[in-house]
Protein backbone atom coordinates (compact mmCIF):
# COMPACT_ATOMS: atom_id res chain seq x y z
CA UNK A 1 0.00 0.00 0.00
CA UNK A 2 1.07 3.59 -0.64
CA UNK A 3 1.23 6.46 1.76
CA UNK A 4 0.06 9.74 0.31
CA UNK A 5 0.14 13.43 0.94
CA UNK A 6 -3.13 14.96 -0.19
CA UNK A 7 -2.77 18.65 -0.95
CA UNK A 8 -5.19 21.49 -1.40
CA UNK A 9 -4.06 23.84 -4.16
CA UNK A 10 -4.80 27.52 -3.49
CA UNK A 11 -3.00 28.67 -0.34
CA UNK A 12 -1.04 25.41 -0.03
CA UNK A 13 0.74 24.84 -3.34
CA UNK A 14 0.21 28.26 -4.90
CA UNK A 15 -0.33 31.69 -3.45
CA UNK A 16 -3.72 32.52 -2.03
CA UNK A 17 -4.43 36.11 -3.05
CA UNK A 18 -7.78 36.62 -1.35
CA UNK A 19 -9.90 36.11 -4.46
CA UNK A 20 -10.19 33.76 -7.41
CA UNK A 21 -7.24 33.69 -9.79
CA UNK A 22 -8.43 35.25 -13.03
CA UNK A 23 -5.18 35.21 -14.98
CA UNK A 24 -2.46 32.63 -15.49
CA UNK A 25 0.15 35.20 -14.41
CA UNK A 26 -1.38 35.18 -10.90
CA UNK A 27 -0.54 31.49 -10.46
CA UNK A 28 2.63 31.54 -8.34
CA UNK A 29 3.95 28.49 -6.49
CA UNK A 30 4.55 29.10 -2.78
CA UNK A 31 8.05 29.15 -1.30
CA UNK A 32 9.22 25.79 -0.01
CA UNK A 33 6.76 23.68 -1.99
CA UNK A 34 9.32 21.84 -4.13
CA UNK A 35 11.76 21.35 -1.26
CA UNK A 36 9.01 19.92 0.94
CA UNK A 37 7.66 17.63 -1.77
CA UNK A 38 11.16 16.42 -2.64
CA UNK A 39 11.74 15.59 1.04
CA UNK A 40 8.35 13.81 1.22
CA UNK A 41 9.07 11.88 -1.98
CA UNK A 42 12.26 10.58 -0.38
CA UNK A 43 10.17 9.52 2.62
CA UNK A 44 8.03 7.40 0.27
CA UNK A 45 4.96 9.58 -0.14
CA UNK A 46 2.97 9.98 -3.34
CA UNK A 47 1.08 13.23 -4.07
CA UNK A 48 -2.59 13.81 -4.79
CA UNK A 49 -4.03 17.30 -5.26
CA UNK A 50 -7.71 17.88 -4.40
CA UNK A 51 -8.99 21.39 -5.00
CA UNK A 52 -12.32 23.20 -5.14
CA UNK A 53 -12.56 25.51 -8.16
CA UNK A 54 -15.97 27.11 -7.76
CA UNK A 55 -14.98 29.98 -10.05
CA UNK A 56 -15.99 27.69 -12.90
CA UNK A 57 -19.58 27.37 -11.61
CA UNK A 58 -19.62 31.12 -10.93
CA UNK A 59 -18.54 31.82 -14.51
CA UNK A 60 -15.44 33.67 -13.29
CA UNK A 61 -13.04 31.45 -15.25
CA UNK A 62 -13.19 28.26 -17.24
CA UNK A 63 -11.78 24.76 -17.24
CA UNK A 64 -9.08 25.91 -19.69
CA UNK A 65 -7.49 28.24 -17.13
CA UNK A 66 -7.54 25.52 -14.45
CA UNK A 67 -5.91 23.06 -16.87
CA UNK A 68 -3.27 25.64 -17.82
CA UNK A 69 -2.40 26.21 -14.15
CA UNK A 70 -2.24 22.48 -13.48
CA UNK A 71 -0.03 21.90 -16.52
CA UNK A 72 2.34 24.59 -15.21
CA UNK A 73 2.36 22.98 -11.76
CA UNK A 74 3.08 19.57 -13.29
CA UNK A 75 5.90 21.00 -15.44
CA UNK A 76 7.51 22.81 -12.52
CA UNK A 77 7.16 19.67 -10.41
CA UNK A 78 8.90 17.55 -13.05
CA UNK A 79 11.78 20.02 -13.16
CA UNK A 80 12.18 19.42 -9.40
CA UNK A 81 11.81 15.65 -9.65
CA UNK A 82 8.20 15.68 -8.40
CA UNK A 83 5.22 13.86 -9.90
CA UNK A 84 1.60 14.37 -8.94
CA UNK A 85 -0.21 11.05 -9.22
CA UNK A 86 -3.52 12.83 -9.76
CA UNK A 87 -5.02 16.31 -9.64
CA UNK A 88 -8.72 16.31 -8.87
CA UNK A 89 -10.69 19.52 -9.07
CA UNK A 90 -14.34 20.23 -8.33
CA UNK A 91 -15.92 22.88 -10.58
CA UNK A 92 -19.20 22.92 -8.65
CA UNK A 93 -20.79 25.34 -6.21
CA UNK A 94 -23.61 24.24 -3.87
CA UNK A 95 -25.79 27.22 -4.82
CA UNK A 96 -25.50 26.22 -8.49
CA UNK A 97 -25.15 22.43 -8.52
CA UNK A 98 -24.89 19.77 -5.83
CA UNK A 99 -22.09 17.24 -6.03
CA UNK A 100 -20.17 14.70 -4.00
CA UNK A 101 -16.71 15.90 -5.02
CA UNK A 102 -16.59 19.39 -3.46
CA UNK A 103 -14.74 19.43 -0.17
CA UNK A 104 -15.83 18.93 2.59
CA UNK A 105 -17.32 15.90 0.80
CA UNK A 106 -14.97 13.00 0.28
CA UNK A 107 -15.55 11.51 -3.19
CA UNK A 108 -12.15 12.52 -4.62
CA UNK A 109 -10.37 11.17 -1.55
CA UNK A 110 -12.24 7.87 -1.89
CA UNK A 111 -11.37 7.63 -5.59
CA UNK A 112 -7.68 8.26 -4.90
CA UNK A 113 -7.58 5.77 -2.03
CA UNK A 114 -9.01 3.05 -4.28
CA UNK A 115 -7.05 3.95 -7.42
CA UNK A 116 -3.64 4.23 -5.75
CA UNK A 117 -4.03 1.67 -2.92
CA UNK A 118 -3.47 4.30 -0.27
CA UNK A 119 -2.96 3.39 3.37
CA UNK A 120 -5.00 6.09 5.11
CA UNK A 121 -3.25 5.47 8.45
CA UNK A 122 0.08 6.57 6.96
CA UNK A 123 -1.29 9.44 4.89
CA UNK A 124 -1.89 13.13 5.51
CA UNK A 125 -3.98 15.97 4.08
CA UNK A 126 -2.57 19.49 4.04
CA UNK A 127 -5.06 22.30 3.60
CA UNK A 128 -5.56 25.91 4.58
CA UNK A 129 -9.26 25.63 5.41
CA UNK A 130 -11.27 23.41 7.72
CA UNK A 131 -13.25 22.08 4.73
CA UNK A 132 -9.97 20.59 3.42
CA UNK A 133 -9.42 18.60 6.61
CA UNK A 134 -12.98 17.37 7.27
CA UNK A 135 -13.18 14.77 4.46
CA UNK A 136 -9.73 13.45 5.23
CA UNK A 137 -10.56 13.02 8.92
CA UNK A 138 -13.81 11.22 8.04
CA UNK A 139 -11.72 8.61 6.20
CA UNK A 140 -9.02 8.23 8.87
CA UNK A 141 -6.44 10.47 7.17
CA UNK A 142 -4.49 12.82 9.42
CA UNK A 143 -5.19 16.45 8.59
CA UNK A 144 -2.83 19.38 8.96
CA UNK A 145 -4.46 22.79 8.63
CA UNK A 146 -1.99 25.55 7.82
CA UNK A 147 -2.21 29.29 7.44
CA UNK A 148 -2.49 30.13 3.73
CA UNK A 149 0.88 30.52 1.96
CA UNK A 150 2.87 28.81 4.72
CA UNK A 151 6.29 27.55 3.68
CA UNK A 152 5.62 23.79 3.66
CA UNK A 153 9.15 22.96 4.77
CA UNK A 154 8.03 24.01 8.27
CA UNK A 155 5.85 20.85 8.30
CA UNK A 156 8.75 18.43 7.98
CA UNK A 157 9.15 17.98 11.77
CA UNK A 158 5.44 17.06 12.03
CA UNK A 159 5.88 14.32 9.45
CA UNK A 160 9.18 12.95 10.68
CA UNK A 161 8.60 9.71 12.51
Amino acid sequence: MNKAIFLDRDGVLNQEIGRHLFHFEEFIINKGVWEFLFWAKNEGYIFIVITNQSGIARGTYGHDLVHQMHEEMIAQGKSHGITFEEIYYCPHLPEVSECLCRKPKSLFFEKAIAKFSIDVTQSVMIGDKERDIIPAASLGIRGIQIVANTNLTTLIPQLTV
